[in-house]
This record gives C-alpha cells, sequence and structure tokens, in this order.
C-alpha cells in the first residue's frame, strides 16, 4: 500500500496505459482510446488521505478482469458505431474540455467540442432530469404516463445520431431499440467507478450519476419499443369522491393486516419476487409517503431508505393518516400533476390499485383471507384495467403477465391475476 502511494506521476500513468492497452487490445477504437489515456491519475502535491486512498482502490481495480471486460465491450461498441465517414466515433470517457465524463452517455457522437457532441451532452442533460424527475414523481416505467416522456427524449435523441452508420431519421421501433442499446452498454458499474475514482485522486468533480434516469429510461424504452399516443381515456372516468372512499376502505382493511403481523412473520416470502414481508410492508408505506408528497408538492427521493422502523403497525397507519390527511387537505383530488397533466385523482387512484394489490400479496404471504375491502375492489379491478390495461408487460414492467383467475373468484384475486400474481 505504502509504494503504491509513492510512485511517481510517470509511473501512475504506465499503470494506467498498460491497462487501458491490455483492456482494449484488437479493438480498433482509437478516439475511444486516446479518451481514456488522457485522464491519468496525477496526485498532487500535498493529497489528501482520501485522494491516496482512491488512488491505491484505483491501482487495485485496474487489475480486476471485470473492469478490463467493461472497458473492452465499450471500445467494441464505440467501432462498431463508428461514423461512416470522418474520424472513428468513440462512445467517449471525456466532455468537450477533456474532464470525465458520463460512460456512454446517450447520443455522444462527434469529436470534442464540435457542435454534435455538445448536442449529445445537452441530451444527456435531458435524459438524466427527466428520468430522475419520472422516479421522483412515481411514474411507472410502463405506465401510459411514461409514453410522452420516451418521445420526447427520442425527438431531442435522433438528431445526435447523424454521421452513424444507418441513423434513424425518426421515432420509432428502429430509433427506440438503438437508444435502448447505447443506454444497456453504458451500464457498467465497474467504469463508473474507475471514473470516480479518477475524479478523486486528481481533484475533478465527480461524473453526474447515471444510475437512476439510465434504468428508467431504459425500462421504460423496453416497456415503450413502438411509439404511440397517450390514450388520454386511462386518465378520465375518476370520481374524486369515490377514490377518496375507495382509499379509506381498503387502507382500512391492509392496516388490519399490518397489524396481525407478528415481528417472526416479517422474514417471511411473499408473491412479490424477493420481497420478504418487511420489505413489502417497507414498499407499501412508500407509496403513502410519496402519495403524500407529491399531494405536498415536495415529492420524496428517499425510496431506499428504511421507512418501517421498529415499529411496522405504527410506520403504515402513520403513513395513511399523513395520505389520507394530505388527500383531502390539499386539493390533490382536484389538480393535475406532471408534464403529461395526469389529474391528481387519478394518481390517488394508482395508490389504491397498489395497496390492494399489495395487501392480497401480505394476505397470501402470512394465511389471511385475500377478499379485501369488497366494496370498492371491483371498481379498483376496472381503474386498473383503465390505467395499465394497454401496458406492455416487459422486463422492467411494473406487473408481470395477466394470469386466468379461477372461476368464482373474488374481485380482489381477480385484482392479483391481472397484475400478474398466481391467484391459486
Amino acid at each position: 500500500m505504502t509504494e503504491l502511494a509513492r510512485l511517481s506521476a510517470a509511473e501512475r500513468r504506465r499503470i494506467i496505459a498498460d491497462f487501458v492497452e491490455d483492456a482494449l487490445d484488437g479493438v480498433p477504437a482509437p478516439v475511444y482510446r486516446s479518451g481514456l489515456l488522457a485522464v491519468t491519475p496525477d496526485l498532487p502535491d500535498d493529497p489528501t488521505p482520501e485522494q491516496i486512498g482512491a488512488w491505491i482502490e484505483l491501482a487495485a481495480l485496474v487489475r480486476e478482469p471485470e473492469l478490463r471486460a467493461a472497458l473492452h465491450r465499450l471500445a467494441e461498441y464505440s467501432a462498431r458505431t463508428a461514423p461512416t465517414a470522418g474520424e472513428p466515433r468513440a462512445a467517449r470517457e471525456t466532455d468537450a474540455a477533456g474532464e470525465p465524463g458520463t460512460v456512454g452517455e446517450p447520443g455522444a457522437v462527434g469529436e470534442p467540442g464540435t457542435g454534435q457532441e455538445q448536442a449529445a451532452v445537452r441530451v444527456a442533460e435531458l435524459m438524466r432530469e427527466r428520468g430522475e424527475a419520472a422516479v421522483t414523481a412515481g411514474i411507472a416505467p410502463d405506465s401510459p404516463a411514461a409514453e410522452p416522456l420516451v418521445a420526447e427524449l427520442i425527438a431531442a435523441w435522433i438528431p445526435t445520431q447523424s454521421g452513424t452508420p444507418d441513423p434513424p431519421t425518426e421515432d420509432g421501433p428502429a430509433a427506440r431499440a438503438r437508444l435502448l442499446e447505447q443506454l444497456e452498454t453504458a451500464a457498467e458499474p465497474a467504469v463508473e467507478r474507475y471514473w470516480q475514482l479518477l475524479c478523486t485522486v486528481t481533484g475533478r468533480p465527480a461524473p453526474p450519476r447515471w444510475d437512476t434516469a439510465g434504468t428508467w429510461t431504459a425500462a421504460a424504452l423496453r416497456a415503450h419499443l413502438r411509439p404511440v399516443g397517450l390514450d388520454r381515456s386511462a386518465f378520465d372516468g375518476t370520481d374524486p369522491d369515490r377514490v377518496l372512499y375507495a382509499y379509506e376502505q381498503v387502507a382500512r382493511d391492509v392496516a388490519a393486516l399490518v397489524a396481525a403481523v407478528r415481528p417472526a412473520d416479517l422474514d417471511l416470502p411473499t408473491p412479490c419476487a424477493g420481497w420478504s414481508v418487511r420489505q413489502l410492508l417497507d414498499h407499501m408505506v412508500w407509496e403513502n409517503l410519496m402519495a403524500t408528497s407529491i399531494a405536498e408538492d415536495d415529492p420524496r427521493t428517499d425510496h431506499t431508505a428504511d421507512h418501517l422502523g421498529d415499529d411496522h403497525v405504527a410506520a403504515f397507519a402513520d403513513s395513511a393518516r399523513a395520505a389520507l390527511a394530505a388527500f383531502t387537505g390539499s386539493g390533490m383530488l382536484h389538480r393535475a400533476y406532471g408534464p403529461y397533466d395526469a389529474p391528481g385523482a387519478m394518481i390517488v387512484q394508482q395508490v389504491v390499485v397498489e395497496l390492494l394489490a399489495h395487501g392480497w400479496d401480505l394476505a397470501r404471504a402470512t394465511g389471511a383471507p385475500t377478499g379485501l375491502a369488497p366494496q370498492v375492489a371491483e371498481e379498483t379491478l376496472a381503474a386498473a384495467r383503465r390505467i395499465y390495461g394497454a401496458a406492455p408487460r416487459t422486463e422492467g414492467s411494473s406487473f408481470a403477465p395477466e394470469r386466468a383467475a379461477p372461476p368464482g373468484a373474488g374481485a380482489t384475486d381477480r385484482l392479483a391475476a391481472f397484475l400478474g400474481r398466481a391467484p391459486g
């Protein structure tokens, strides 16, 4: 460790150069290679402990096969998508000023400093902004509300692809598939860590994170590979008073289920793949908290935090009480939200669908009856069909493909089957 920290600048550059040459061996991507070599880990004369620690971690990381393989894949993509004329194009690792940037940013075409590359940077910023805003607003990537955002991003991205082989000229399956490929190619955690460490070592600003927006945008593209006009009928026909009543009924019955959950039950599996009862309860509390924050015009961003604490019963009861107060006190049921002007009543209706479906999950996990909220289950199923009926059931979707409900199944069981649960 001490010897690594004491290496000269030339020795540090040699380590990175050898790593880059080995990782990109045999790939004809000279601009990509030069972009990697342009940023070297030059420690200042008086480095901080953080900078020394970052250099030591970086020196170990460049020896990892995972990082080398990831860079090789990115270089191959760069070579394959190079412009048909002029200098080869790279999914560049540096922005117009030579500073590290987001690996494989969407639309990264052209040479540094050109108007085309600057446009690509603006597109990447737009995607990051829209994707993060969609996550914050609770817009599911496979919901009807995601389609206009996908269309907006595609329209901004297409001009950045001129000069590439067979460039897309209009929104369609080919254009959306190409952007999805770019996003999936850029999703390399090891490479992201490499650039974070380089920035720390050299004192450069850390590159903006792309993981949240990239994950959402990729999922939205998978769900909406074909452009369609937004069916605003999914937004219509929602009676605010009836939605409020439905929320009260569903929240009451789910609260009773939550109250019956014993500490020993928290580790039980649920019909939600990979989720324990505790994780399911945390998600339901989050749904209430998120809807409350939207009503209060201050959307939350702490989706991954622990929302249960030590008392899951109190956490759910408090979140449901806060949501109900926000729905009635903020005017949410009569307002519109987001760039697609979704009625607040529909957002609350989505929460009702989520709580009833996850209440069914909880009942199945704990052996309780699944016939929840019989007064409103039928209309909640109808709302789910109206809101999600046209949504594709693809990878990254909120729900699995619809299943057949058994004969005579109640409305809540049929809702579960519609949303992809096995009702038997």
